[in-house]
């Protein structure tokens, strides 16, 4: 009967193809308002007279809703149906986006964002599921690749765009970008887009309103952590300490809650699938891969190489269109039954390649020509990673359970770029520390090379005018400049190399998959 209805949900033709474009272009709109607001900061900032502190909410605010709803999405799909839940998803991301435009300060534009976050949080999962659930089973590799262009293209595209709108019109173009979209979607969705039975809705007194309370309060405060622990000096300030013990035991409460109560909103029992469990650790080491190296390479480009945003930004589209490309070659391997725990091993070594060469490239005066190839490696291991993945967490479950482990995945997703971001960023505030400590002792003006740099440098200066003591301390200037660059680089290359070290680490263990896993069990999948 459950595969009745599964196989009742499978499109073709043209039919198939609307509702494939409509669930990948939400899927998109999602994740690239995840960073296209990154480039248009310092705008809002100026228009909105915020400080630097008030400002960073906007991209806090929207993660924290976005990530406290993916969970839940799969439980709100029974309740409300999903065409349903979907579109309304998108409404309210699209009215969010109208209001987020036309905020007039700081704290309204946070908690249009917010609202924006719990609508967009849905997207994800729900575009994910019905993809999935469009294409018959011999396809369903097929139909994680293309919903993977969406996932990986999207963090890409957002910087590059935010900054052409942001340098040609205004930063509330930003929003105003999504609401020809949404209303599309909208329509296409109501019209195309079918729900599966999920039997009785829950009344309001069976609802798990603790279990929406714990989760809430460990995601959301565990997010605010690893979004401002660094900039607020970590476990030193008295907010950071608290969320974190509100969401160690907010962990624990959930896992408590959802693990006796009857109607839990997030069924944790699937986890005991094995290829789940594998599925979702490698799919948060997949999301501090991306959105880790989404993240460092335009701030080196900008901070070390002088680029604009725009430029920073499309410096990264042969690495998205590469992965593009690679998607439906790596779902048609997964079709004829390529075991994917080969893929993704070969994923992790190609990554690995990736950060060690961007290590030995990392220099003051790197140009555009040098770092392609490397980006288009990057492009190559994320293609052979996200598609694997996917399918190997989903494989061996069966109807319901498929939302639910979508759910889990998203999440882990999510978090691991925002662990990957948090982690990134105090290395780079400590290791920059550090090599500063370890360079300054070699422009000791005793040492006769130094005294000739700076004597060299000196006169360059009296020679433009300057007195002997300002050109001295000119002199110095650029020597201070020299070494924050230098320190500065070097920390960009030790980052480069652990994180490849922490890929090929992952290698071994993707022997853990279990024989027979590295095929989808095509009657499951939904």
């Amino acid at each position: 009967m459950q595969e009745q209805e599964e196989d009742s949900l499978v499109e073709y033709g043209t039919r198939r193809i609307i509702i494939t474009i409509t669930a990948v272009l939400c899927a998109l709109l999602e994740i690239i308002d995840t960073t296209i607001v990154n480039v248009a900061l310092n705008d809002m900032r100026g228009s909105l007279g915020a400080t630097l502190t008030d400002i960073a909410w906007v991209i806090t605010a929207y993660a924290i809703a976005n990530v406290i709803v993916i969970p839940m999405t799969s439980w709100l799909s029974k309740q409300f149906g999903r065409r349903n839940y979907f579109a309304v998803s998108i409404v309210i991301f699209t009215v969010a986006s109208f209001l987020c435009g036309n905020a007039t300060n700081i704290w309204e534009l946070v908690a249009f964002r917010f609202i924006q976050g719990l609508g967009g949080g849905a997207l994800l999962v729900t575009a994910q599921t019905i993809i999935t659930e469009s294409y018959p089973a011999a396809k369903r590799g097929m139909a994680q690749a293309i919903y993977g262009m969406g996932v990986i293209v999207g963090p890409t595209l957002g910087p590059p765009l935010g900054g052409y709108l942001v340098d040609n019109f205004s930063w509330p173009y930003i929003f105003y970008i999504n609401i020809p979209i949404g209303i599309i979607a909208t329509i296409l969705t109501l019209t195309y887009v079918r729900s599966p039975k999920f039997g009785e809705k829950l009344s309001v007194k069976q609802v798990d309103w603790w279990g929406i309370l714990f989760l809430a309060s460990f995601i959301g405060s565990l997010q605010f952590v690893l979004e401002h622990g660094q900039q607020d000096d970590w476990f030193n300030d008295n907010l950071i300490t608290a969320l974190s013990v509100i969401s160690v035991f907010g962990l624990i409460a959930f896992i408590w809650r959802e693990m006796v109560y009857e109607h839990p909103i997030v069924n944790l029992r699937v986890l005991k699938n094995n290829n789940l469990r594998i599925g979702t650790i490698y799919t948060f080491i997949l999301g501090f891969g991306l959105y880790g190296t989404t993240f460092i390479i335009p701030i080196y480009t900008q901070s070390i190489l002088g680029w604009t945003a725009t430029d920073a930004g499309l410096l990264l589209i042969p690495s998205s269109i590469t992965t593009g490309l690679m998607m439906p070659f790596i779902g048609k391997a997964i079709e004829r039954g390529v075991p994917q725990k080969y893929l993704v091993a070969a994923g992790f070594i190609i990554f690995f390649i990736f950060s060690y060469w961007m290590h030995n490239l990392m220099t003051p005066d790197t140009g555009s020509e040098h770092l392609f190839w490397p980006l288009v490696i990057r492009g190559v291991g994320l293609g052979l990673l996200f598609v694997p993945i996917t399918t190997l967490a989903l494989s061996t479950l069966k109807g319901k359970e498929i939302g639910e482990g979508a759910a889990f995945t998203g999440m882990m997703r999510q978090l691991g770029g925002s662990f990957g971001i948090a982690i990134i960023t105090t290395l780079i505030f400590r290791f920059n520390q550090q090599h500063r400590v370890d360079l300054i002792p070699n422009i000791n003006p005793t040492n006769p090379i130094v005294q000739n740099r700076i004597q060299g440098l000196q006169q360059l200066f009296m020679g433009k005018g300057f007195s002997a003591n300002e050109a001295l301390a000119r002199a110095y200037q650029v020597l201070e400049g020299t070494i924050r660059i230098q320190g500065t680089v070097l920390t960009y290359m030790d980052i480069f190399l652990y994180m490849g070290f922490a890929f090929l680490i992952c290698v071994p263990f993707v022997l853990l998959i279990k024989k027979g896993a590295g095929k989808v069990d095509t009657s499951a999948v939904h």
